[in-house]
C-alpha cells in the first residue's frame, strides 16, 4: 500500500493560475506570525517540501536566502516557476528536487537558520524518520518550523482509508469525492456565516491565514497520501529528546488539521 502516493505537484500547478499579490502578502503574514519576526534579512531558510513555492517566495520577499526542495517533480517545477516570475536568476534562491528521507542528500545541504516544513513530513510514508532527518538541517540556535496532522484517533484512521481509496480511483471519481467534501465543509460554513450576517467571512479568513485556495487545500487534504498523524505531546517529546526546545505552537485542539510547532535547537 505504501506505493500509493498523491501527486501534490499536479494540484499546486493549478493553484498558480489563481496566485496574486494579496495571496502572497497573506503568506508573508503567515510566516511573520509563525516566526514572530517582521523580516528575515541575513537569515538562511530551507523550505522542505516547497509544494507550490508560495512560502519559499514569501521567505525570499522577507529577505531570507532560500533553498527550496521537494520530492515531487511537478512541485519543483511550480516553485521554479514562481522563482522565475518574481526573482529571475536570483543567486539567493535555489530550487531543486530532493527527499526528506534521503539522509546523504540532506547532510550535503549543510545547516540553516530557519528550517520550514509545513504539512509535508506526514506525507513521506515515514513521518518520524523524516522529522528527525530534517531536524539535522537546523543550525545551533536555529529555528525548526514544522506542521503535522493532528491525531484524532478513530477519525484519523477513517481518513487514512478515504485518502487511500481516493488515490486508487480514476481521477474524475476522485475529484467527485473531493467536491462532495468541499460542499459538506464549506457549504455548512457559508450558511453559518450568512446567518451571522458575515457572508464569506470564513473564506476570507482562510486566505488571510494561509494565502492558499480553499479548493486546492481540500483536494490536497482528501488526496494527501501517505498519511500519518501525531499528537502535540508526541511531537514535542520527540524533538525535545533530540535537543530542541518548544518556543511556540498553534494547535487545532480536537479538530482536523495541522498542529504548528516552532522549536529552537539548543543541542549540538
Amino acid at each position: 500500500m505504501s506505493e500509493v502516493r498523491f501527486k501534490f505537484g499536479s494540484n499546486w500547478s493549478r493553484f498558480l493560475s489563481v496566485l496574486d499579490e494579496p495571496r502572497i502578502a497573506e503568506a508573508e503574514g503567515s510566516l511573520r506570525r509563525l516566526l514572530a519576526r517582521d523580516r528575515l534579512d541575513g537569515l538562511s531558510f530551507v523550505d522542505v517540501g516547497s509544494g507550490s513555492g508560495l512560502f519559499s517566495l514569501a521567505a525570499r520577499r522577507l529577505g531570507a536566502r532560500v533553498h527550496s526542495l521537494d520530492y515531487d517533480p511537478q512541485s519543483v517545477a511550480c516553485t521554479s516557476e514562481l522563482r522565475q516570475r518574481y526573482f529571475p536568476d536570483d543567486p539567493q534562491w535555489t530550487v531543486e528536487q530532493g527527499s526528506a528521507l534521503d539522509a546523504q542528500y540532506l547532510r550535503g545541504l549543510g545547516q540553516f537558520d530557519i528550517v520550514y516544513s509545513w504539512g509535508v513530513l506526514h506525507h513521506t510514508g515515514a513521518m518520524w524518520e523524516a522529522v528527525e532527518l530534517v531536524s539535522g538541517l537546523v543550525a545551533p540556535g536555529g529555528t525548526y518550523c514544522v506542521a503535522l496532522y493532528n491525531d484524532q484517533g478513530r477519525l484519523s484512521r477513517f481518513w487514512w482509508w478515504v485518502k487511500y481509496i481516493y488515490n486508487r480511483l480514476p481521477r474524475p471519481m476522485g475529484l467527485l469525492m473531493a467536491a462532495a467534501y468541499f460542499v459538506l465543509l464549506y457549504g455548512a460554513i457559508a450558511v453559518r456565516d450568512l446567518m451571522r450576517g458575515r457572508p464569506g467571512h470564513t473564506w476570507r479568513e482562510y486566505w488571510r491565514r494561509r494565502g492558499m485556495s480553499p479548493w486546492h487545500d481540500v483536494v490536497d487534504w482528501v488526496g494527501g497520501f501517505p498519511f500519518e498523524v501525531a499528537t502535540p505531546q508526541q511531537a514535542e517529546r520527540f524533538l525535545q529528546q533530540r535537543g530542541f526546545r518548544l518556543v511556540r505552537s498553534f494547535l487545532v485542539g480536537s479538530r482536523q488539521g495541522c498542529n504548528e510547532f516552532v522549536f529552537e535547537r539548543i543541542g549540538p
